[in-house]
């Protein structure tokens, strides 16, 4: 196949960026996470990673890929109780999720903007049991793409989205979530208030790209307020990250954990929706 250029630009070129730092610890030495697809589409994709944004980070590309192992234990947990559940991948970008998880009942199905879909369809394997879907995630349509929510479950991964969204948008696919997914759960990621304004500035870059503005974020003590998006969100959990590789790995883990440092990192969050 010949090498596919992504045409990306703003919220959508910041996937490139992760799938860079994911590929680049799973081609390590006893990596925290096993995505063999993601050092594919790397192969695949005709892209100046590089040039764009430097060369990798041991600790960011560390800690990126601990987000996404921790996004899958959180899917693995609920799959554990509902193997043949629906896992909807909001925003999912080229995040290969459904090849960690996969425990062959399950469903899966990505939501994203048409530039985006376009690519996965393209680059990433086909499964009968994956679809893509060209929607924004604002766009609650994609809730009746769903069979069955309540019978066999539904998780709903945000992982990279909802910090780039209006907070009126976020509120919109809690409530959307809590009120048509019985049963089911959420994960989100999000980021600390004052690395947001640093983007919102248009101060905040990795390597010669701009971070694009983060228009909602949460400290993380803040979490407990996401109940109020609906009456049934019935619990809110922090996530912490699994544990890294080597000295890196141990920073990492105590970056997460000491107040004033945690905040240098996104904060993962699973909320839990009443049957």
């Amino acid at each position: 196949m010949a090498r596919v250029r992504p045409m990306l630009n703003g919220v959508p070129e910041t996937l490139l960026w992760t799938l860079y730092n994911r590929a680049y610890e799973a081609g390590q030495p006893y990596p925290v996470i096993d995505d063999p697809v993601a050092l594919q589409l790397v192969a695949d994709l005709d892209y100046p990673f590089e040039e764009r944004f430097g060369r990798p980070n041991a600790f960011h590309s560390q800690a990126q890929a601990l987000r996404s192992r921790c996004f899958d234990l959180a899917v693995e947990g609920y799959l554990r109780a509902h193997p043949q559940a629906t896992v909807v991948g909001l925003g999912d970008g080229l995040e290969t999720g459904f090849w960690r998880v996969d425990n062959g009942r399950l469903n899966w199905l990505s939501v994203e903007l048409p530039e985006v879909a376009a690519l996965r369809r393209t680059l990433l394997p086909a499964s009968d049991r994956l679809r893509t879907l060209s929607r924004s995630a604002t766009d609650l349509s994609w809730l009746d793409e769903i069979e069955d929510p309540a019978g066999r479950g539904v998780a709903v991964t945000t992982q990279g989205l909802l910090m780039y969204l209006e907070p009126a948008e976020v509120r919109k696919i809690l409530a959307g979530c809590a009120e048509r997914l019985p049963g089911g759960v959420l994960v989100l990621d999000s980021m600390a208030r004052w690395l947001a304004r640093g983007t919102v500035a248009g101060t905040s870059k990795v390597g010669s790209m701009t971070i694009p503005p983060m228009r909602w974020a949460m400290n993380p003590r803040e979490r407990k307020k996401l109940r109020s998006a609906h009456p049934n969100i019935t619990a809110v959990h922090a996530l912490g990250l699994p544990r890294g590789r080597g000295a890196m790995g141990e920073l990492i883990r105590l970056q997460h954990l000491t107040p004033g440092l945690r905040t240098l990192t996104p904060a993962m969050t699973l909320l839990r929706f009443g049957a």
